[in-house]
């Protein structure tokens, strides 16, 4: 199947993770995501209802190897610092956003120029995205998983 890529906007919060999490259960709930065992190539005898936890979808082994190429494919939000891990999200720095856009503080303007910085499958990034004033708005997620 490949990679897919995926992104999200979300209200800003301060705590980047909480974002995250907020954001995997909305995604999880709605049934936005791609659910191996539901997929239109098999027999309608051999598909199966989406699971009802998330505990459950990553207890399916075809759903470990394959992901969800979604945002359910990561699992936290990294310290900047941090060297980019598989099923993680990186926040994206200072000065990466001042080499991609010449401004620290990004904009909805701004996320073209940003989203190269996701270049690895399996790892998200995310930038908190400001107005005019250059108060937070929104947290932007994105990135690239599943197989």
């Amino acid at each position: 199947m490949g990679a897919s890529a995926w992104d999200y906007y979300v209200p800003y919060q301060e705590d980047l993770g909480a974002a995250l999490e907020e954001l995997r259960h909305r995604v999880f709930v709605a049934g936005e995501y791609y659910w191996v065992h539901g997929d239109d190539w098999l027999p309608e005898e051999e598909r199966r209802p989406l699971p009802s936890s998330l505990d459950e979808l990553w207890a399916d082994e075809a759903t470990q190897h394959s992901g969800t190429h979604s945002i359910l494919d990561v699992f936290h939000v990294q310290r900047e610092d941090e060297e980019p891990e598989v099923c993680a999200v990186q926040p994206v720095t200072a000065a990466e956003a001042r080499k991609a856009t010449g401004a620290e503080r990004l904009t909805r303007e701004h996320v073209p120029a940003v989203q190269g910085l996701a270049r690895e499958r399996g790892c998200g990034r995310c930038a908190v995205l400001h107005d005019d004033h250059g108060t937070p708005q929104e947290i932007y997620f994105w990135g690239w998983s599943g197989d």
